[in-house]
């Protein structure tokens, strides 16, 4: 299944194709418009040359964060983010030999694939539920009990990235966020 969060063709052909495209997309989310954190992979390898985890864990750290911050940058906070994408690709090269989707092919269940993603640089509750719900979603990867673990992000609707298949879906998911977000502040 292609995945199409990002607006951009190229982008979301990498996250279709990469799965530490995936993962370091999802990683970058936060205090950051959604499609840009997952355009983050497509700018590292325009300027790197790839995006191959082994290559990026070894990567010299100073290069690394140059290529991160070069306009348009991959986050608004780009060199601590360069050093995160930088640890995020040392676990999957040293854990899981450079092969990303083996987080969550070899998981036993959802609750160790929580567990695996928890220990991910980045990757807090939320994210982990997020993050397995668009598993779920986008690429009908279903450990056993991923509903529980995904919370309300396994129903149906607009309410985050893993509900993303097109522009209008993108748009609701900003709709649903602005509403949570006013519903908060109001009290």
């Amino acid at each position: 299944m292609a995945i199409h969060i990002t607006g951009d063709e190229a982008a979301d052909q990498l996250l279709t194709d990469s799965p530490f495209a995936l993962l370091a997309g999802m990683m970058l989310d936060q205090q950051y418009p959604m499609e840009h954190a997952f355009r983050g992979g497509a700018k590292v390898k325009d300027r790197f040359g790839n995006f191959d985890p082994t290559a990026i864990a070894g990567a010299d750290p100073e290069e690394f964060k140059e290529i991160c911050a070069t306009t348009p940058a991959i986050h608004r906070f780009p060199g601590s983010m360069a050093g995160r994408l930088q640890d995020l690709a040392r676990i999957v090269v040293e854990e899981y030999d450079g092969r990303t989707e083996r987080i969550w092919t070899e998981a036993a269940d959802a609750k160790d694939l929580a567990k695996r993603l928890k220990a991910l640089p980045g990757f807090g509750p939320q994210k982990v539920k997020i993050f397995v719900a668009l598993l779920a979603k986008q690429l009908d990867v279903r450990p056993d009990g991923w509903e529980a673990v995904a919370g309300d992000y396994a129903l149906e609707g607009h309410r985050s990235v893993a509900d993303v298949v097109d522009p209008d879906s993108l748009q609701k998911v900003r709709d649903y966020k602005k509403e949570k977000k006013a519903a908060a502040k109001a009290g």
